[in-house]
């Protein structure tokens, strides 16, 4: 039998945990817009008439352009502070046309400082750089008409910085916005609960590109480790709405291992200089994170007994739901560049025009079927409380009248035996009103149920329960139906010993029930409308209306296990 998995992590706690993340990243981004800047990875210093590169930062632009230290500044941001000799070539005479050209030295033979005040040198040096112009000493020093001893490095990223600016608000949008949009169950009721983290994961890749902007590889480290982060409650919440535990456990320990792998990624990606493949690596990692559980949520992955058969629509459109909402982050961790809107804009406006066409109409199929479901059951009831009513009120009590007669008459035997109808009939209408499972809950009222059942099953009928907080009326209802249904397929298909076990707490609650028979048919499920076996759909319509799992299956060995798990929403 599969065990009740332990109370999850509370969807509250994980959205406070999404949005405290959501909100470090928001903050530390306006910090460095306002008090920080881009950091190309050099420092400058003043050596003698001129200025050299006194340090490099490792894994800093700079770094990845080949800029070492003790090099010498030929110009900064077009300052020129060493004259390079330059030539000027006049064209060959035309009666010559393959002769060489004719070099004129234009200022000195030799690199010469331009003379420079040492209070312009310090001012240079904590500058600003947008480009310089540098060669190493040894270059200078061993020039010559052939050398080509200087080149230049250009840093744009002051005006990234500024762009960067702009993925505030897009990603402010989708991060408010999402959490109104899914919190008031316009995305789907299963994603109600997951609103602020859903909201957080697709947000955070556009929250941290100002950390990202500065080149400075701590905060573009610390940027990737927030996004890996913000994945990492969602991804939660989706495994949680798996169906089966070993499913659920594969599925966290996908999320460890795809966190662990996404973590070094983002680390990759900024000491590898950000080459194509780190890239890829980080956006499949990452976006892998909440992307699998919420495929393996989606997807009916265990399909034995009556669960992929009783599918609906409903569960159809809770599946799309999702599977949408763990594939979104995917796109927001590819929206990389101004104006911050592809592709994201793209992948909200396919849903858009899905759900238009799709999802849409689907959700009115689904809540038809709902509505003519909860009918049906809600009929049920008032008839079997109707009958109930109508035993006690008139052949109970006519029956009693006979009884009494009967002994007035001297008529023993047929007193007994009026006796003991009407101790059946008392039974059966406790059985069609439960007014125990209204008064004490459904613990006592299946021990009620054993009790009687046992009788009729010629052997062990046990019952082992853990009675915590009461469920719903109609959850406690619909528990004591399917229990009532399996207890009774148990006796007539199955044999002893049976055993029913309850449990419910804070979280939900959990009923199953396990006999030693030979096992139900692997496609009872498929076949059970057709071959006339409505007591196998009255279980499942009955899990159905609470939003529970039901889960009928043949053990391997023999016997039939009927699972029943309810969570609180």
């Amino acid at each position: 039998m599969t065990e009740p998995s332990p109370p999850p992590t509370t969807d509250r706690t994980r959205a406070w945990i999404a949005a405290g993340l959501a909100a470090l990243a928001l903050t530390m981004s306006l910090l460095v817009l306002l008090f920080g800047r881009y950091e190309p990875g050099l420092r400058l210093a003043v050596s003698g008439d001129g200025l050299v590169v006194a340090e490099v930062l490792p894994f800093s632009p700079a770094d990845r352009d080949g800029v070492r230290a003790g090099m010498r500044v030929i110009n900064i941001n077009d300052r020129q502070l060493i004259r390079i000799p330059q030539y000027s070539y006049t064209d060959p005479p035309p009666d010559q046309p393959d002769a060489s050209p004719t070099a004129t030295l234009i200022g000195p033979s030799q690199p010469t400082a331009v003379p420079t005040s040492a209070e312009d040198l310090l001012q240079l040096a904590s500058a600003r750089i947008d480009r310089l112009d540098l060669a190493t000493p040894d270059e200078l020093a061993n020039w010559s008409q052939e050398s080509n001893c200087c080149w230049g490095v250009f840093y744009p990223g002051y005006s990234a910085l500024s762009q960067a600016s702009l993925a505030l608000l897009p990603g402010l949008a989708i991060l408010l916005l999402g959490i109104w949009f899914l919190d008031t169950g316009r995305g789907g009721e299963s994603l109600r609960p997951i609103a602020v983290p859903a909201a957080a994961a697709a947000a955070m890749p556009l929250l941290v590109q100002p950390l990202r902007a500065t080149a400075m590889p701590d905060l573009a480290i610390l940027a990737g480790l927030l996004t890996v982060a913000a994945m990492i409650p969602l991804a939660h919440a989706l495994a949680e709405r798996i169906e089966t535990a070993r499913d659920r456990q594969l599925a966290t320990i996908a999320i460890a291992l795809l966190s662990v792998i996404g973590a070094i990624s983002a680390i990759l990606l900024v000491t590898s200089y950000g080459e194509s493949g780190d890239m890829a690596l980080r956006w499949a990692s990452i976006g892998a994170i909440p992307l699998v559980p919420g495929i393996a949520a989606a997807l009916p992955l265990n399909l034995g007994g009556l669960r992929a058969a009783g599918r609906s629509s409903r569960n159809l459109l809770r599946s799309t739901e999702l599977a949408l909402a763990g594939a979104t982050p995917l796109f927001a961790i590819l929206t990389n560049d101004t104006p911050y809107l592809w592709p994201i804009a793209g992948w909200f406006a396919a849903i858009a025009i899905a759900g238009r066409y799709t999802v849409r109409p689907l959700a009115r199929l689904a809540t038809r079927a709902q509505l003519q479901r909860d009918l049906v059951v809600a009929a049920t009831e008032a008839e079997r409380a109707r009958v109930a009513a109508d035993i006690h009120d008139d052949a109970l009590q006519e029956l009693t009248l006979l009884v009494r007669r009967l002994e007035t008459a001297g008529d023993a035997e047929g007193a007994e035996m009026g006796r003991t109808i009407a101790d059946r009939l008392r039974a059966i209408c406790g059985d069609l009103r439960l007014p125990i499972l209204d008064d004490l809950g459904v613990g006592p009222a299946l021990d009620w149920l054993v009790l009687r059942i046992e009788r009729l099953a010629g052997g062990e009928v046990r019952l082992e329960r853990v009675d915590g907080t009461r469920p719903p009326a109609d959850v406690e209802l619909a528990i004591f139906r399917v229990a009532q249904e399996a207890l009774a397929n148990a006796v007539k298909h199955g044999r002893p010993p049976i055993v029913v076990r309850y449990r419910a707490t804070d979280s939900g609650a959990s009923l199953s029930i396990d006999d030693a028979g030979p096992g139900i048919a692997a496609d009872a499920g498929a076949t059970a409308e057709k071959g006339g076996h409505f007591g196998l759909l009255n279980m499942q319509q009955r899990a159905e209306q609470i939003g529970a799992i039901l889960d009928i299956r043949r053990w391997p060995a023999g016997g039939t296990h009927v699972a029943l798990e309810w969570r609180r929403r």
